[in-house]
């Protein structure tokens, strides 16, 4: 069981334009909504493995219903806290050549009792799972430390913590240790405030990491593969992605795929770099099944050369 907390999920509307043009009337050529949000993703993506998993969420208004409508025919339990605001929608532009344009919302502003409610209710569900993923930015009411309160909790109960996250909430985080954090390359050169131009420098910057509180670390490199770093040392891996359809959710399902297979070591770097390429081949964001997995072309390394760039 994988339970999956994403305190600002929402419901993502993508339209199909023929082009992108400023002031004027835009007829779409199609129309989709998807439930949207990091921690989403991942348990839309550790449902399509076959494996349990339960999503978090505070939920608002029509749009909160319809998010967990969704989620349920996907074949993923939902644990709602209702909150007074409404779910936050989002609207995405898709162009015929790729070329997407996204307007986020900034979403509902929790109260304090809405976010104790939160945590209380993690807490709760934390004693019957193995991971528990917690993914995204904070809505507004959410302090930078709210993670690490929940990291907290979830230790308590016996649970490891998987945390994506960016910004003020993440070295609030790393106090609390949690059990990985995933982050990509420039999220992670902004975390050690340097450019990182080796694989090399990528590793020290994720020690650095890890003497803050990371127990390892897994950074997507985007086409350079992924890297993990932990206490057993680093491993580098990559899996070939020739047919590049869509990166939205990849690495919400590249988090999935390294859960699912222990959320340690060169077995679960192999597992998410499979699952990573699978959803970059599919449309939208779409969640690889195990039959998309191309398990025998992901390459890893232990120990990488240090000098090699990206």
């Amino acid at each position: 069981m994988i339970l999956t907390v994403t305190p600002n999920p929402s419901l993502d509307r993508t339209y199909g334009v023929p082009a992108l043009t400023r002031g004027r009337v835009l007829r779409a050529d199609g129309e989709r909504v998807d439930p949207g949000g990091k921690g989403v993703n991942v348990s839309r993506a550790v449902a399509a493995a076959g494996v349990r998993t339960t999503a978090v969420l505070p939920l608002g208004g029509a749009p909160g219903v319809l998010l967990a409508e969704l989620l349920g025919a996907q074949g993923v339990d939902v644990t709602a806290v209702t909150i007074a605001g409404q779910t936050r929608s989002n609207i995405a532009l898709a162009e015929p050549d790729g070329t997407l344009t996204k307007i986020n919302s900034p979403g509902p502003e929790l109260s304090r009792e809405e976010s104790a409610l939160l945590l209380d209710t993690v807490r709760s569900c934390a004693a019957e799972v193995a991971w528990i993923a917690c993914c995204g930015s904070l809505p507004r009411g959410l302090e930078p430390g709210w993670y690490a309160e929940l990291v907290h909790r979830a230790h308590a109960a016996g649970a490891r913590i998987a945390l994506d996250t960016s910004g003020p909430a993440l070295p609030a985080a790393l106090a609390a240790r949690p059990d990985v954090i995933e982050l990509d390359a420039a999220e992670l050169a902004s975390a050690v405030g340097r450019p990182l131009p080796t694989l090399g420098d990528a590793i020290k910057a994720a020690e650095e990491l890890r003497t803050l509180g990371a127990r390892a670390v897994l950074v997507s490199l985007g086409r350079d593969g992924r890297l993990l770093v932990s206490a057993e040392g680093a491993c580098h891996g990559t899996a070939p992605t020739p047919a590049v359809r869509s990166r939205v959710g990849a690495e919400d399902a590249s988090l999935a795929g390294f859960l699912i297979a222990g959320g340690a070591g060169p077995e679960a770097l192999a597992s998410a770099l499979a699952h990573g390429a699978a959803a970059v081949r599919l449309p939208g964001s779409v969640m690889p099944t195990p039959a998309d997995l191309l398990p025998d072309q992901v390459r890893i390394t232990q120990d990488p050369p240090l000098d090699d760039g990206f």
